[in-house]
């Protein structure tokens, strides 16, 4: 891709990258291929940046930030400053003479750059900065409309539209407005007031069909007990007309003596169910419903007051009830059944027709929407103040985001700490550099092992626990002989507190080739240890066994112990004959083997026996430093930050060198002064020394022999 911009470039981690150095290289981004970008998205949080900042390049709020998202935010200030170099400087502020203000959006930021500082009691100023705006959601909550379209209720001087407004948040819920305060948005407004309308135009249908209220004000008291005896009422007329159909029908359908009988024992109260569930009256042909005596006493209360409610205002004091007459007030209700059913599904209800009335008739929904509307029309300058705060934090941001983005500068150059590191963790006598968060180990892990990096992961807490996190810390120097799962160290965060570390789990790989060269002689002794241990162990098992016999046999009865052992079966030689050629031929072809090693180099020129040992040593360490070599040179950061969610687009390699600096050994500060007098170690016994002298004499008696001396004569 051609660019008309003249880009430079560094090489570092075994690629070319970028050299961001001035504005010009800032706004010219858009032209360079996103090929040659180390990163094209990274998350917006477990890193080491402002996440304010994050959030706000983050457009599309999805918890990354993608290189569009970049390039974005970096035009968006570009064009508001006179000076795009403002942004490489990292300044937490910005003179008011930088503000761009030829274009509308400009001056706007401009205009609401003096509002603020002129609010602050600071009207003289001539630059902002983010102190300034550290208050920023309580200045904008602060302002009567701030423009986010919410109307909470205090804001409200008329108490009567105020009143409205709870109402409505009652019924309805509410939202909160950029200062946490709830209040009503246009939506639930109109959600409101569409509700009203509704069950106020119901209501109003029967209230205004004589059908429909045909008992006035107490249709509906009159409908609900109605309703509540119905059934039992038709019930009754039903087993009266069987009776009439049938006279011996009557006296089984008002229940028989066995189920009297069955309730007798109980004691009796018109709350039994039992008795609620006789019928309403004793059942004869064609008899009228008595509405005073002679009903259960479990519907007593109801049918009187169905008689009071419905019966007298309809067919006068009567004391009884015919059929046709309860087919008659059936009918009357019909009309009040069929409205109630088209009753609208409201959350207005709970506030009484009258309440529903007063807001119906009242002009409290053009106050409300003149509200909203009023907030709303400021929407432009709110956001303009909110684009201060946004200048600020990229003009400070932008370009350390860039070179731990676009380029791995702040990482590859030791400079400053890549956004990725989140701290230094102190364990084994070293400190490791590179330590970037983890929130789920296992997953990270599993993609992390193809860095070919020795990473040890560590459960981090402080505060007795309140606090945890997890890390994975890079081991690049040094030795793994005493990194193990358990190991405890201190971790410090990049804001200087300190963690207790534990060591959870290992990706073991290669850390340094001087790991390697030992690790041959390493594996050696701890084999010979472990066969000493183990020839020891079993010396001492059989010790032990020996004495419990003994101890045993002591304590054993005469006769026990004059009892001779069953013999020992005859030593087989054929049997163990192959075994002993075979220890044998062993023993003399490593005897064989030192021989001829020790000849050899005795047999050299003086000054070729320690290279000799020198290659023999090579010999032995060089294929595994070899392995190791190729190891260490393929060791890539891209896998560890890919398993957090970053996108690496390049194959950032940590090679010795620089591996060698993201971990320090512990060295004694130059200059100072060291005794190497020890009361507590272990004394040396003197038998050495002498029988090394002992050898040296020996062997230059053997070279003299050899006649080693004569030759170099």
């Amino acid at each position: 891709m051609t660019s008309s911009h003249t880009w430079k470039f560094f090489r570092a981690g075994g690629f070319d990258q970028v050299q961001i150095d001035n504005g010009e290289d800032l706004l010219a981004l858009k032209e360079l291929d996103q090929k040659l970008w180390v990163a094209l998205s990274c998350p917006t949080r477990g890193i080491e940046f402002d996440t304010r900042t994050l959030d706000l390049i983050d457009y599309d709020n999805d918890a990354h930030v993608h290189a569009n998202e970049v390039l974005a935010a970096i035009g968006w200030a570009g064009a508001l400053l006179r000076n795009s170099d403002l942004l490489v400087q990292g300044s937490d502020s910005v003179a008011l003479a930088d503000i761009d203000d030829s274009s509308e959006e400009g001056q706007q930021v401009l205009v609401s750059a003096q509002y603020i500082l002129k609010s602050l009691g600071k009207p003289d100023a001539t630059q902002i900065s983010l102190a300034d705006m550290a208050d920023i959601e309580k200045f904008v909550a602060g302002l009567e409309f701030n423009g986010d379209g919410v109307v909470p209720p205090d804001r409200i001087a008329d108490e009567g539209v105020r009143a409205t407004v709870e109402d409505i948040i009652k019924c309805r819920g509410s939202i909160a407005d950029v200062g946490g305060k709830a209040g009503v948005n246009q939506e639930i407004s109109d959600a409101f007031f569409g509700e009203v309308t509704a069950y106020s135009d119901w209501q109003a249908k029967g209230d205004g069909d004589a059908d429909i209220q045909f008992l006035g004000e107490k249709t509906q008291a009159a409908a609900d007990i109605f309703h509540a005896v119905k059934e039992k009422v038709s019930d009754y007329f039903t087993r009266c007309q069987m009776a009439a159909y049938d006279a011996r029908a009557a006296v089984p359908l008002s229940r028989s003596t066995e189920d009297y009988q069955g309730i007798a024992a109980q004691t009796l109260s018109a709350q039994n169910t039992d008795i609620a569930n006789f019928p309403l009256a004793t059942v004869e042909a064609d008899k009228p419903l008595p509405s005073i005596s002679g009903i259960n006493p479990a519907w007593q209360k109801q049918i009187e007051a169905l008689r009071e409610l419905a019966i007298v205002p309809l067919f006068g004091k009567k004391e009884n009830l015919l059929a046709s007459e309860w087919a008659a007030l059936c009918a009357k209700f019909a009309a009040f059944e069929a409205w109630q059913a088209t009753k609208p599904a409201t959350s207005t209800e709970q506030l009484g027709i009258a309440r529903l009335w007063e807001i119906f008739g009242g002009k409290h929904r053009e106050a409300i929407d003149n509200l909203i509307t009023q907030d709303k029309a400021v929407e432009a300058e709110v956001k303009a103040i909110r684009s201060v705060e946004k200048l600020l934090r990229y003009n400070r941001d932008l370009y350390n985001l860039v070179n731990n983005f676009v380029s791995f500068r702040s990482f590859y150059t030791g400079r400053d700490k890549a956004i990725f590191q989140l701290g230094t963790l102190y364990l084994d006598g070293r400190s490791c550099d590179l330590c970037v968060r983890v929130e789920d180990i296992g997953k990270h892990a599993e993609f992390a092992n193809m860095s070919g990096l020795y990473l040890a992961y560590c459960d981090c807490v402080r505060n007795g626990g309140a606090e945890k996190m997890s890390i994975a810390a890079a081991f690049t120097a040094g030795d793994s002989d005493f990194l193990m799962i358990g190991r405890n160290g201190i971790f410090y965060d990049r804001k200087g507190q300190d963690w207790d570390a534990t060591i959870v789990r290992i990706l073991d790989h290669p850390i340094s080739i001087r790991q390697a060269f030992w690790s041959p002689y390493k594996k050696l002794i701890r084999f010979i240890n472990e066969q000493l241990q183990k020839l020891a162990a079993s010396k001492a098992a059989a010790a032990d066994e020996k004495l419990i016999k003994a101890a045993v046999s002591a304590n054993m009865p005469v006769a026990a112990v004059t009892t001779s052992p069953p013999p020992k079966p005859p030593f087989d030689v054929g049997k163990f004959a192959g075994i002993f050629a075979a220890i044998g031929l062993a023993l003399g072809a490593i005897g064989g083997i030192l021989a001829s090693l020790v000849s050899g180099i005795l047999g050299l020129q003086f000054w070729q026996i320690p290279l000799a040992i020198i290659g023999l040593m090579l010999s032995i360490s060089g294929p595994a430093m070899v392995v190791a070599w190729f190891k260490l040179k393929k060791r890539n950061l891209g896998p560890v930050l890919d398993a957090n969610g970053w996108a690496i687009n390049a194959r950032a390699r940590i090679n010795i060198s620089f591996g060698t600096s993201l971990t320090k050994l512990a060295h004694l500060p130059e200059g100072s002064h060291r005794s190497l007098a020890d009361p507590f170690a272990d004394k040396k016994p003197v038998w050495p020394f002498y029988a090394l002298i002992a050898g040296v004499i020996i062997a230059l008696i053997a070279l003299w022999q050899m006649g080693f001396f004569g030759e170099n004569q």
